[in-house]
Formats: structure tokens, C-alpha cells, sequence
């Protein structure tokens, strides 16, 4: 297939110079490549030519972008039988354009300049401005995308409904409003630093989202005041904000002669309070980092002293127990100093008073005593001696080791083996309750055989309307054993009171994520069985008809 260059075409020579000078110009200012301003303009003369001599055409155009020679022509098709009059031509008028065109080959056509209208000259300008639009916003793209986390000085430009717009030189990012320090004013012209949050690719341009109130933000400006954060030799391992008044963060050392805290503080606070001035007098509690949990605890609830710190892992909860002077230090105003330590430790703390955690343990002991007593069937003493020595449930007493019970002083193998057989007993006729009352919610007996799932478990599900395969198989995994997220207990009067986020249908049962996948995929697995079947089943209907 052979395709002859277009003979050019130039347009008059005055405005060879001016439309270089024009793509110049554009590329400098919008801080784009030229060949795309040329591209555009390209573009821009073939649609004015397609106007001029029918749109049905392939009018190609080229601007040589060193010497503004203006070239145009259309492109038609060699073919036997024309079908189309304005894209292809047959072997007889291929011959006038072109000498030994051949069948399939595509072919040129020159045409001569054309003189823009006003209307065409309009129509140009919005093509030629689009693509350098359209370029200018693909370039902001590319140039902010990967800046994400960086620390970037701007202009305010202008407010518009609480969202503050920052002139950041080549492009514009906007600060929203719950992204602001409360109560900061910012006036237009202001000079202004943010952290890009993130960048996001739109049809109406790259929209480049900042933030002050991260707690991000507060660690990259310490870097920027500390050496030592920049070099590595001290981390911020974990930050807390409540942006405008007061912020943590666990600082730990990777050098033994070099104080993390001091180094933040700086000499006579200079350093911490370049940071605090740039966060519109936020206080800021610099706290050594502890990889021990209880150690890093202690030292996040500063300035409250800490009696004890009980942790359960499985939970994610953390009780800290204070003393009763130290309660409203430990909470902080509004809860502040309480929910900032749950962020720095990624934790749920419950504060207690040394009264509170006597009465709890108090609490739960009777609970457990009477528990013991009425599903064993021991006398007080041996139901307190049962508790006293760490045993919770039914399910430890018949599971545990038996030398454990029969260690205890005052029994023996046979009365730990008597327990462990009452403990048996008591299960199963949990299990067996639990199973009538189950069945009688309409759960059905293909939901007990999946895993993990025990008989008080089913009748939750019952009571949440889930009674079959496709009712638990509709549900995600985070639906089934989320656990309940909670606020920090909070015992000021004027802490504001949230509801506990609804968690899992069996949330309160512990069960890991990997088992809720499990019983999840065990609900669906019915669904690929009947996909399976069908095919077979067709199979099957076809030969008996045959």
C-alpha cells in the first residue's frame, strides 16, 4: 500500500511567524510542550477545513513547527466500486491524482489554504484552548501525583463556603473545611502550609486535596525543625491530634546518647514551639515510645499517674486504673487527654478508679461464684476457691488439664474429675437449650453443621432473622464478627455521649477473621454446587429427548 506525501500548501507568509510565535507564547505561559499547542492548532485547522469542504471528508492538516508551512489535504481510498464518494475513489480517478495508484492503496489529495471566517476563527480558538486545557491539567496531574505526604507553602486565593483555595503556584488545591484548624483565620493573600493529602485524577481537572488538621502534618514539621527526625536517628512512632488545642506523639531513639524528647523539645522549647506557633498554639505532649503496651500507656495518659493497666489483646481494650484523685486528669477535659491516648496506642482505654476496679472485680467475682454454684452444683466455698484460683467459665473447668483443678489445695483427682464431669454435664444441657430454642426461631439444622458455629451462636443469628444458607451467605465477613467499637469510658459530666457502632451479628463471640471467612465461603459453597449441577443437568435433558 503506498501513500505519497502531501505537497504543501502554506497559507500567506505573514502569519507563518505568528502562529509560531502564538504556539511559543501559549507553551511558555501554560508550562506545556509546544508540540501539543502545535497539535492543537493542527487540529483546530482540520476542523475549519472539514466546515469549509464537507465534514463527510479526512482532511488531514500539518504545521511544521520550525518554519509555520501550513500543510492540507484529504485522504481517499483506492478501491474497485466506490461506495463512499468522499472517502474513496475508484482506479480512473486515482490516475488523475496520483500516477500507478493501485487497488488498496490510501492516497492525498492536496487542497488549497483556506481563509478563516470569524465563525470558523472562534470555533478554532475554543478547539485550540480545550487541548491546551486538557494538557495543562494532565500536566498539574503528573506533577502533584506522587507528592502525597509532602509539606507544600501556598497563597490562600480565595474562600469559598469554609473551603480554603491555595494558589500553589502551578496549580490549586483547596483545604476543606474539616481539614482546617478550628478557629484559624485565613485571609486571602495569606501565605499558607499544608500537607497533600491526596491527589485525584477529575473530568473538571486534577484536584489536589491539603490538610492541616492531619496528624501527619504535625510529624513532617517536626522533621523540618528536627535533625534528627530528617536524618532517622529519632522516629515518630505514633501521633494523636484534636487539631487547635492539643496533640501526643510517641518519639523513640535509635541512638542511646541522644534523648528523643529533649531533641523534640529543643533548647528552651525551640523547637516544639515552631511547630506549636505553626499549629495555631496547639500543646503538644512529646512521649517516649515503648514497645512494651503498658509501658507506652503509662506514658500516653501524662501528666495522670497510672496504678495499674490490665490489657486484653483479643479485644483491643486496655483498663487503666488511677487513682480517684487523678480521674479528671486522666480523662482531660471533654475526655481529650483519654480519647488522644486510644489513638496514640491504636487501643480502647477504659479509665477506672482504684473504687471502680475493686467494685468490678467484686462484681464479677459473685457472678462467677454463683455461676459455678448453680451449673456445678458445688457448695459457696468451692465456687469462690474456683474463681479465686483464675477459673472464668464452664468451658475452662471442663477443658483445662485436670492436674490443674486436682493442684488446687484442698482437692483432689477425684473431685477435679467429679467437676470436670459436672462441667460436661452443664454444656451439653446449655447446648441442647440453646439447640430448642434455635430450632423453634426456624434456623435450620444445614447452618449447625457449618464451622465454628455453636449452638448459642445459631440462636443469635436466629434472633437476626439470618435462618438459612442464603441468609448467612448474603452477608459479608465484617457483618458477621466485626466487633463493637466503643468510646473511651469517659466519667466527666460534660463528655459527650456517642452510641456504640452495631458491630458483627456475632461480634461478642471472638471469632477471627479467618474463621468468619470460613463459615461465610461454607454458606456459599451450595451456590457453586447448583452452577455445577446445571450443566449436567441440561446434559441430561438433551439425551433423554434423544
Amino acid at each position: 500500500m503506498a501513500t505519497a506525501a502531501p505537497t504543501p500548501t502554506a497559507g500567506p507568509t505573514a502569519n507563518k511567524a505568528e502562529l509560531l510565535a502564538i504556539a511559543d507564547s501559549v507553551a511558555r505561559e501554560k508550562l506545556i510542550d509546544k508540540g501539543i499547542v502545535i497539535e492543537a492548532m493542527e487540529d483546530a485547522i482540520q476542523r475549519a477545513a472539514r466546515a469549509r469542504y464537507g465534514a463527510e471528508n479526512d482532511i488531514r492538516a500539518k504545521l511544521d513547527p520550525n518554519t509555520g508551512d501550513l500543510r492540507l489535504w484529504r485522504v481517499v481510498e483506492v478501491v474497485e466500486e466506490v461506495d463512499d464518494y468522499f472517502k474513496q475513489v475508484d482506479l480512473k480517478g486515482a490516475e488523475k491524482l496520483q500516477e500507478g495508484a493501485a487497488l488498496g492503496d490510501f492516497i492525498v489529495d492536496p487542497l488549497p489554504p483556506i481563509e478563516f471566517g470569524r465563525i470558523a476563527a472562534q470555533a478554532a480558538k475554543q478547539v485550540i484552548f480545550q487541548k491546551v486545557r486538557d494538557a495543562e491539567r494532565e500536566r498539574q496531574y503528573e506533577e502533584f501525583k506522587d507528592r502525597a505526604g509532602e509539606v507544600i507553602t501556598g497563597v490562600v486565593k480565595r474562600v469559598e463556603f469554609g473551603h480554603v483555595v491555595v494558589d500553589l503556584g502551578r496549580a490549586e488545591g483547596v483545604i476543606r473545611r474539616d481539614a482546617q484548624i478550628p478557629r484559624e483565620m485565613v485571609r486571602v493573600g495569606d501565605r499558607i502550609r499544608s500537607l497533600i493529602l491526596r491527589v485525584a485524577r477529575e473530568v473538571r481537572g486534577p484536584q489536589i486535596f491539603l490538610s492541616r488538621a492531619h496528624p501527619d502534618f504535625m510529624k513532617k514539621l517536626f522533621a523540618q525543625e528536627v535533625p534528627e527526625i530528617y536524618d532517622g536517628i529519632i522516629e515518630i512512632k505514633a501521633a494523636a491530634r484534636d487539631p487547635g488545642s492539643r496533640a501526643k506523639i510517641g518519639v523513640i531513639s535509635y541512638d542511646s546518647s541522644i534523648d528523643p524528647v529533649g531533641a523534640c523539645v529543643g533548647m528552651k522549647g525551640s523547637r516544639v514551639q515552631a511547630v506549636v506557633q505553626e499549629l495555631q498554639g496547639e500543646k503538644i505532649d512529646i512521649i517516649p515510645w515503648s514497645e512494651d503496651t503498658a509501658t507506652f500507656v503509662v506514658n500516653a495518659l501524662q501528666p495522670a499517674t497510672v496504678a495499674r493497666v490490665v490489657i486484653d489483646e483479643e479485644e483491643s481494650r486496655i483498663e487503666v486504673v488511677v487513682p480517684d484523685d487523678q480521674l479528671s486528669l486522666a480523662i482531660g477535659r471533654r475526655g481529650q487527654n483519654v480519647r488522644l491516648a486510644s489513638q496514640l496506642t491504636n487501643s480502647q482505654i477504659d479509665i477506672l478508679t482504684e473504687a471502680d476496679a475493686s467494685e468490678k472485680r467484686q462484681r464479677e467475682f459473685i457472678e462467677r461464684s454463683t455461676t459455678f454454684q448453680e451449673e456445678l452444683d458445688v457448695d459457696e466455698t468451692l465456687a469462690q476457691l474456683l474463681v479465686a484460683e483464675g477459673f472464668t467459665s464452664l468451658e475452662e473447668v471442663a477443658y483445662v488439664d485436670l492436674d490443674e483443678i486436682a493442684s488446687i489445695e484442698g482437692l483432689d483427682d477425684d473431685i477435679a474429675t467429679e467437676l470436670q464431669s459436672r462441667a460436661g454435664e452443664a454444656l451439653e444441657k446449655r447446648e441442647a437449650a440453646n439447640r430448642e430454642e434455635r430450632r423453634k426461631l426456624g434456623v435450620e439444622d444445614a447452618l449447625a453443621e457449618l464451622p465454628h458455629l455453636t449452638e448459642a451462636m445459631l440462636v443469635t443469628l436466629g434472633k437476626a432473622n439470618i435462618r438459612n444458607l442464603d441468609d448467612l451467605a448474603d452477608l459479608a465477613t465484617d457483618e458477621l464478627i466485626q466487633k463493637k467499637r466503643q468510646e473511651p469510658r469517659r466519667r466527666s459530666p460534660d463528655a459527650p455521649k456517642r452510641p456504640e457502632d452495631k458491630g458483627g451479628v456475632l461480634a461478642e463471640y471472638g471469632l477471627t477473621e479467618e474463621q468468619g471467612n470460613e463459615i461465610i465461603m461454607a454458606a456459599r459453597a451450595h451456590w457453586f454446587e447448583d452452577d455445577a449441577a446445571a450443566p449436567s443437568e441440561e446434559a441430561a435433558d438433551a439425551d433423554s429427548a434423544q
